[in-house]
């Protein structure tokens, strides 16, 4: 299920905003370099949240290859983009202090069957941005996630895969209680046993994600052009050791 996350990219975008797919010349990738303000994302995809506004640090971070200058526009639509999606990712432009990573090529939070390229990634940027947000919001494969370190310390992760808890560590916090969160919603019933039925399944929603990402840093599907400055960011390549990997069977 992994991977089917990995190569996800949802053509159709449900928030109100018009993208431009990059254009190919001469066997390139062409993306547009007219700075342009932030635009709303989030649905169907993953995404970092940084505090910074250096740009080209988070792409020395992330160690990506091939980056080049690519507006909000052309960023957006690239990784929404079915065939391009999957190997790129769109390093935005700040907005109020916070530079974000959007891609569904980047690690997501694992079950035990898979090697976690999660959370080294994670640790990495925790060493140079005082605070590092991962989210994920993909209901097609029941993937959701919620992770915040500040100050290099973990301070919550949460995620669920296929219907399943697959992380969760540190304590609810603040933030999630006010919200009367209670992580889990009914969205079917699972193995029915007699007239009650049983084995009801229970998995977070993309609303509850963009909650907590709205109390954390910023909900992305309320950005709104004039939330900054016209500028420029980066689409780059995906570093290889980010694919997913499944973990041999020991005899």
């Amino acid at each position: 299920m992994l991977v089917a996350v990995a190569g996800l990219v949802i053509a159709t975008v449900v928030i109100a905003a018009v993208w431009l797919v990059p254009r190919l010349g001469r066997g390139r990738v062409l993306f547009d370099a007219a700075p342009d303000g932030p635009h709303p994302f989030g649905y169907d995809m993953s995404w970092l949240a940084l505090r910074t506004a250096d740009t080209d640090a988070v792409a020395d971070m992330l160690g990506v290859a091939d980056a080049s200058p690519a507006n909000w526009n052309s960023g957006l639509g690239t990784v929404y983009d079915r065939q391009l999606g999957a190997t790129r990712i769109f390093i935005s432009p700040p907005v109020d202090g916070w530079t974000f990573v959007i891609g569904l090529a980047l690690p997501h939070p694992t079950g035990a069957a898979f090697a976690d390229k999660c959370t080294p990634l994670l640790v990495r940027l925790a060493s140079r941005f005082p605070e590092v947000q991962l989210y994920s919001a993909c209901p097609v494969v029941d993937l959701f996630a919620w992770v915040r370190l500040v100050d290099r310390d973990l301070v919550r992760a949460f995620a669920t895969l296929d219907g399943e808890v697959v992380w969760s560590k540190g304590r609810r916090t603040r933030e999630e209680q006010a919200l009367g969160l209670r992580f889990f919603e009914l969205r079917g019933v699972a193995g029915r046993s007699g007239d009650a039925g049983s084995g009801l399944v229970l998995t977070p929603t993309d609303t509850h994600v963009m909650q907590i990402a709205g109390r954390w840093s910023k909900d992305p599907t309320a950005l709104r052009v004039a939330d900054a400055p016209p500028a420029l960011g980066l689409v780059a390549l995906a570093p290889r050791s980010w694919a997913a990997e499944r973990l041999r069977q020991s005899a």
